[in-house]
């Protein structure tokens, strides 16, 4: 290998606009910015959203609802789940780190027990809220709830 053979490889590079390299480049003058206007000029630079004067899509789309910031989002996680994890893992003590190993929830998730399904199995569940069919489930096999 010598330094006159080297390339790059094949498919690696494109051809680009050489702009502002005289007028036998093919883009002499103007450097392809067309004549007079904001746009031809240096340090040009328009606002995000910017529609040229029309009234931009962000303002034309009509806005409807109510986003309440003080709401608390709780990740649900019902008793059929609970037990599909106690028939595969064998553990009867269920806190929130076996939910993040097992991807049912992330770090800073507020994690709440539902009530759907069937639940046969004796287990302690810790968590931040649990419905009150998904208590009293738990509670008729001897389970216990603890509220973190």
């Amino acid at each position: 290998m010598k330094l006159h053979t080297l390339k790059p490889a094949p498919g690696s590079t494109k051809q680009r606009k050489r702009v502002g390299r005289g007028q036998g480049s093919g883009h002499g003058g103007t450097s392809t910015r067309g004549h007079k206007g904001a746009k031809s000029r240096s340090g040009y630079k328009s606002k995000i959203g910017f529609e040229g004067g029309q009234m931009p899509l962000q303002r034309r789309v009509p806005k409807f609802g109510f986003k309440n910031l003080n709401r608390v989002e709780y990740k649900a996680i019902n008793l059929d789940t609970i037990q599909a994890l106690v028939d595969d893992l064998k553990v009867n003590d269920i806190t929130l780190d076996v939910f993040m190993d097992n991807g049912l929830a992330n770090k800073k998730d507020l994690v709440k027990i539902l009530g759907r399904g069937e639940l046969s199995a004796k287990v302690t569940i810790s968590a931040h809220k649990f419905s009150a069919s998904a208590t009293s489930a738990i509670e008729a096999n001897g389970g216990q709830v603890t509220i973190l």
